[in-house]
């Protein structure tokens, strides 16, 4: 199975380090970073699952729930997040699903359907290809997705940039250019007709009649 921007995530039910999820119910109506990584106790990982419980309350300001998963059981990450905590100075704070079965893994596409065994017996480099994030929305649709390879740490700044620009883009008509951050000027969206245009901002900038800038509506 591939997963696609505005599909509707795969729902599932699964064991986590805070009890049985069930994903579209535990969503309810807020945003969510669904992280994933291909085994416990692995280096860059180990930093990743640090740097975002640290800067979990710029999530929670946004109504974004995170949760992690790792190729392995709950037990096991259990002991991890002693190493995170010792390592990084944050233990995690947030939910990772144990998939020892590899079930999620292979519902959004990260491993083959044809995975199966022990997952003891299987290295960091056998599920190499479980390093994506996932944004969700309320309405269970993917809004982002981003594949990192083993050797490059992601960057959840980034995550926060991009879901400023997917709540914005969510609310008004409006697109965010290169390089956007909170505050900056924006794009009238390329399906609001001049005439919309005025009664919804007034006056815009237009270098060329297709790029219109009007300062980010609040």
């Amino acid at each position: 199975m591939t997963v696609k921007l505005n599909d509707t995530a795969p729902d599932f039910t699964a064991e986590s380090t805070e009890g049985t999820i069930s994903f579209h119910d535990w969503i309810g109506d807020s945003w969510v970073v669904l992280f994933s990584h291909p085994k416990d106790f692995t280096p860059v990982c180990t930093t990743e699952l640090g740097y975002m419980a640290k800067i979990k309350p710029e999530f929670d300001r946004r109504n974004v729930k995170i949760i992690g998963l790792s190729v392995d059981s709950t037990g096991d990450h259990e002991g991890w997040a002693r190493d995170i905590e010792e390592t990084q100075g944050h233990a995690p704070n947030y939910p990772i699903i144990g998939d020892a079965d590899f079930n999620v893994s292979k519902l959004y596409g990260m491993l083959p359907d044809t995975t199966e065994g022990d997952p003891l017996e299987r290295t960091a480099a056998d599920n190499q290809t479980v390093r994506n994030v996932f944004v969700v929305g309320p309405d269970k649709k993917v809004k982002l997705i981003l594949v990192y390879p083993m050797t490059t740490g992601r960057n959840f700044d980034e995550v926060l940039r991009v879901i400023d620009s997917l709540q914005l883009t969510h609310t008004y008509r409006v697109s965010t250019p290169v390089n956007w951050k909170q505050g900056e000027d924006v794009i009238i969206a390329g399906s609001v007709s001049n005439d919309e245009a005025k009664e919804l901002f007034g006056e815009w900038e237009a270098p060329k009649p297709y790029i219109r800038i009007v300062p980010q509506p609040r």
